[in-house]
């Protein structure tokens, strides 16, 4: 890791400046409205004209701010600094006259870093492919189990503006951030920061694979005390060397085995730390059992490791490392436990929206009757299956681009029996679950992890998860 500390100009306000924001949405309005109270000719510029923008766009203009609807690539006159929508991809037209023009570009989080007030609560920052919001949330949980005040903020929960500037007073801040936030944050310090996982996701959006790990390593520009990272995945490890961070900043690394110095992992079903110890060559702190982290699978336990280094770093004492992990309760559809019908248990994943996070789900259980399918989002399967294949007793596949999971099956996977439901109605759920039923056999998983997005079939991967659970309460209704 090299070393040194980045200074930025912080203005204290931003009285007469001339600011464009960049989008409309659960980050423009409150940014536009933040930034005409602190003086700044603001004008909102937005792509789409609907009729949900014209009734922000209304809101906005009734403060006196301009509004622009249908025109977000020309840049407006006099423009001083862009503060952008997370989301708003860096090849727009507005963002490269910008950058012709010398225009900086911020994002919300760069806003809200810079309009901290000199007591700030420090920021624990988590950042990777998947997993960030349960690690936030454990994170959290063992901060308040600490008896500190704090939020998970972010991508997530509470917005960051409003925990910066809102009345209520934080001793740290539990922070994710999407690769898109980081790339639009950089002057972003944190206190100590996590990678957990890097897989290929965005793509389109960063442009290569390469970008989209250099916006994540931009989370360890700067931290001062830990830059934690996954021992099993070296990227994460690399983007920690790259990073330039303050004198005495350490490298922490977690692992499911057994950990070296400077490390924390699992001992004999407990979690362990050698990182945060006195003489940590020879000693070790016992923080939790495996059995404390909800749900016990072990990607799940590599999140709670990776929340137990930050909290660790912020000198959090190791009780409250395993009271914080006892009191988690995962949000829904994240390997969640719907029901046991017939020696048979039912998980519903439909989270996992992506192949990464389908490899971990998947190698949480066995044998496995897989329910998989949807959007693909341009990814390829050959590897997820190559990796799952012993582990499946058979395939359900639904959705528009099953057929990219049965060829990869055929490929890698021969022996596995494979049902292809054509059918996109609201009825498919259920005749996938009969038929996972009817390939299951007692002490079997019967696994929604789609491994792709859902919005070929479902308004979202929360309406997709509820119609499995519903499925198996109608199947064992039934029985």
């Amino acid at each position: 890791m090299g070393s040194g500390q980045v200074t930025s100009s912080v203005p204290s306000d931003f009285q007469g400046k001339h600011v464009t924001v960049a989008g409309l949405g659960v980050s423009g309005v409150p940014a536009a409205k933040v930034l005409h109270a602190r003086g700044a000719i603001v004008t909102v510029v937005n792509d789409g004209d609907d009729a949900r923008a014209r009734e922000q766009a209304a809101e906005l203009e009734a403060l006196g701010i301009t509004v622009r609807l249908g025109d977000g690539a020309t840049l407006p006159e006099g423009t001083e600094l862009i503060v952008t929508a997370p989301g708003w991809k860096p090849d727009k037209p507005l963002f490269l006259a910008a950058g012709k023009a010398g225009v900086p570009v911020w994002g919300d989080v760069e806003l809200a870093w810079r309009l901290r007030g000199p007591d700030a609560a420090p920021w624990l920052a988590v950042t990777g492919t998947n997993g960030k919001t349960t690690t936030v949330q454990m994170l959290a949980s063992i901060l308040k189990a600490a008896g500190l005040r704090t939020a998970a903020v972010g991508n997530i929960g509470v917005s960051l503006l409003d925990a910066v500037l809102g009345e209520e007073q934080y001793d740290v801040l539990a922070v994710e951030l999407s690769s898109y936030q980081l790339h639009w944050a950089p002057s972003l310090r944190a206190h100590s920061a996590v990678v957990l996982n890097l897989a290929p996701d965005h793509l389109d959006w960063h442009g290569s694979m390469e970008a989209y790990a250099a916006d994540k390593g931009r989370i360890y520009e700067g931290n001062r005390v830990a830059c934690v990272y996954n021992v099993a995945d070296k990227l994460t490890e690399d983007l920690v060397r790259e990073a330039d961070v303050e004198e005495g900043c350490r490298a922490i690394g977690f692992t499911l085995g057994t950990p070296g110095p400077s490390q924390l992992g699992v001992v004999e079903g407990i979690l362990v730390d050698r990182a945060f110890v006195e003489d940590r060559h020879k000693n070790a702190q016992e923080l939790a059992e495996v059995s404390d982290v909800n749900p016990p699978a072990p990607h799940n336990i590599a999140n709670a490791l990776a929340a137990a280094g930050l909290a660790r770093a912020f000198g959090v004492p190791a009780k409250a490392v395993r009271d914080g992990l006892r009191a988690f309760r995962p949000d829904a559809h994240r390997i969640a436990h719907v029901a046991d019908l017939d020696g048979v248990a039912y998980v519903d994943d439909s989270k996992a929206t992506n192949t990464h996070a389908a490899e971990a789900s998947l190698a949480a259980y066995e044998p496995i009757v897989w329910i998989a399918g949807g959007l693909a989002k341009g990814a390829t399967f050959d590897e997820l299956v190559a990796k799952s294949a012993k582990r499946l007793r058979g395939a359900v596949l639904i959705g528009a681009d099953r057929a990219l999971i049965r060829e990869a099956l055929a490929r890698h996977a021969p022996e596995v029996p494979v049902v292809d439901l054509e059918r996109t109605d609201t009825g498919a759920m259920l005749q996938a679950v009969t038929e996972a039923k009817r390939l299951a056999q007692p002490g079997d998983t019967v696994l929604l992890a789609p491994a792709c997005a859902s919005m070929d079939m479902f308004t979202n991967y929360n309406q997709r998860g509820d119609a499995f659970a519903a499925a198996v309460r109608e199947l064992g209704a039934g029985a």
